[in-house]
């Protein structure tokens, strides 16, 4: 393994990306620390890195509208930082955090929030199934 894979030092690789996307990001996976689901894929920069550290909370980069993304700051629906994990080539993040309130999608089932990942890829038929609706049919 390289140094990059077996150092301590925090070498974040927020370049590694930017020639696709154009910003200086990383991808962090978000999961629910209670639950385990990953409920998010989003994208931080070194700001909003380090006002999530500050804050302890959930604070995201925006990539569609170019600003830092505090999460449930309008909605109300914040989320408490809890930990974030680093891969080995530092280039990707996870972070572990405990909703406050809510839940961290903009979408409903029956009106109750949805975690981002809410559909599964039927992998034969190539079609979406809604999973909120597929549980819902084993009870």
């Amino acid at each position: 393994m390289g140094y990059i894979e077996e150092t301590e030092d925090l070498k974040l690789d927020f370049n590694k990306i930017a020639s696709i996307t154009g910003q200086a990001v990383l991808p962090v996976a978000i999961q629910n620390a209670d639950t385990n689901e990953v409920i998010l894929v989003a994208y931080t920069n070194q700001e909003a890195l380090l006002a999530s550290i500050r804050l302890r909370r959930l604070v995201l980069w925006s990539t569609s509208r170019n600003e830092l993304w505090h999460k449930g700051k309008t909605s109300g629906n914040e989320f408490e930082l809890l930990e974030i994990f680093v891969n080995c080539e530092q280039n990707s993040l996870v972070y572990k955090v405990r909703p406050l309130n809510g839940n961290i999608c903009h979408t409903s089932y029956k009106g109750v929030a949805n975690n981002c990942f809410y559909r599964r890829l039927d992998m034969d038929s190539m079609k979406l199934i809604n999973i909120n609706k597929e549980q819902e049919k084993h009870l």
